[in-house]
């Protein structure tokens, strides 16, 4: 299709109709998922069924078994509007259960809808799409997660990385949001604000109906401020004036429309100095810039304030670009933070089948000290050979490898 960015998620989708029945794209809205579903359908011959279209939803509210018939693949784009359709299509699949019959796209979770939960147990596939990549945004192919399990000391390279802390801000600040790119940072600011209000005001209301709704712009802004720290739902509770119960339930759907992300705690078995809560992610690191009203001169800043909002929004970042290239691998692998109690942690923590970590610790600095890859190195003596590496990211310039399987990138080194 004329105009559309290459997504690298593309070959999974295909693949997966070879193999599964029903597969089912979600992620944020306006990530380009109807593109996706459109470039697919066209490839295959296929017709898409529009549910954001009011007159097609109350058509398929009507009679969902003649939506689900047809030739296959049956295209249906924001499922989640009519979740009826899952009841039709288990009959299809009770009739029919080959590969390819259905590809499905949604912008709320698949477990937050409880119907929709138990329709399709066993025969459906789900694959995350978020939104761009640096390196789809850029037009490249990147393989830095897939290369740190298996060949870390390939990334290890003598070029000079000449991304300057100001396009690192840049970056940061643009997200990854298609509609949000190419924006004066004015423009931008103003599309994000009517993201965030459609999704509360559209999308969460078609999963709960909220006693206290209008709580929910502060809540996602307490959030915002502790992006990338471990959640801290108490306190934000107590500062909005809701029951912890109340606040963790909005918090889950925050997380169900994809504004926010739960970064589970990981390794919690390694030792009883472990500490088990998640930590939060804003799930992109433009929207949460936008959430915390930080601009691109306020993060330049040097002063304390700047520096610290500008390693969170960088970790924030690195995460998110980490989770775009872990969706695309054939087997996703486990991923959390590591976190003692004594304070030691590592940012991110992958974890494939067999077992090998890798591990990722995010310095917004131009240099990386010595005490700066403690973390790293006390996972990788806890783990032993299971240990395969551990990368600290960093804004200065050169790769190398201060210590047994520990590695210092810059960042950049994740699309370049």
């Amino acid at each position: 299709m004329e105009g559309m960015v290459p997504r690298h998620i593309t070959d999974v989708v295909l693949t997966l109709m070879q193999d599964e029945p029903v597969v089912l794209v979600q992620g944020p809205r306006s990530v380009g998922k109807t593109t996706l579903l459109l470039h697919i359908a066209e490839k295959l011959g296929a017709e898409v069924v529009d549910l954001d279209d009011l007159a097609t939803r109350d058509a398929a509210r009507g009679d969902p078994a003649l939506f689900v018939g047809g030739d296959p693949p049956v295209c249906i784009d924001e499922y989640q509007h009519v979740p009826e359709l899952l009841d039709a299509i288990k009959s299809e699949l009770n009739r029919d259960g080959s590969a390819g019959r259905f590809l499905l796209t949604g912008s709320t979770r698949h477990d937050a809808l409880p119907k929709a939960a138990q329709a399709l147990t066993g025969r459906l596939h789900v694959v995350d799409v978020l939104p761009l990549a640096q390196g789809e945004i850029d037009g490249r192919t990147e393989q830095f997660v897939q290369l740190l399990l298996n060949e870390p000391n390939s990334l290890v390279t003598r070029e000079v990385s000449t991304t300057t802390r100001e396009e690192y801000i840049r970056r940061v600040c643009a997200g990854g949001f298609p509609l949000a790119l190419g924006r004066s940072e004015r423009s931008r600011s103003r599309w994000f604000d009517n993201y965030v209000k459609l999704s509360l005001e559209r999308d969460i209301a078609e999963l709960d109906t909220l006693r206290k709704r209008d709580k929910l712009p502060a809540l996602l802004a307490r959030l915002a401020g502790q992006t990338a720290q471990v959640i801290n739902i108490n306190a934000v509770a107590q500062d909005l004036g809701l029951a912890h119960h109340t606040a963790t339930d909005y918090t889950r759907l925050l997380e169900a429309v994809f504004l926010v992300h739960q970064l589970p705690a990981w390794g919690t078995t390694l030792t009883s100095r472990t500490a088990v809560s998640p930590k939060i992610h804003v799930v992109d690191s433009g929207l949460a810039a936008r959430l915390l009203r930080v601009s691109l001169s306020k993060l330049a800043g040097r002063d304390a304030s700047s520096l610290q909002q500008f390693g969170r929004l960088l970790e924030t970042f690195v995460v998110a670009e980490c989770r775009k290239q872990l969706s695309w691998l054939d087997d996703i692998p486990l991923v959390g933070h590591w976190r003692t109690r004594d304070g030691v942690e590592v940012d991110l923590v992958i974890e494939g089948d067999d077992g090998r970590v890798a591990a990722i610790e995010v310095k917004a600095g131009s240099r990386v000290r010595g005490d700066d890859l403690t973390g790293l190195q006390q996972l990788r003596n806890k783990l032993g050979e299971r240990f395969v590496a551990g990368a600290a990211l960093y804004t200065g310039e050169r790769s190398y490898s201060p210590d047994d399987r520990i590695y210092v990138f810059p960042v950049d080194r994740l699309w370049s």
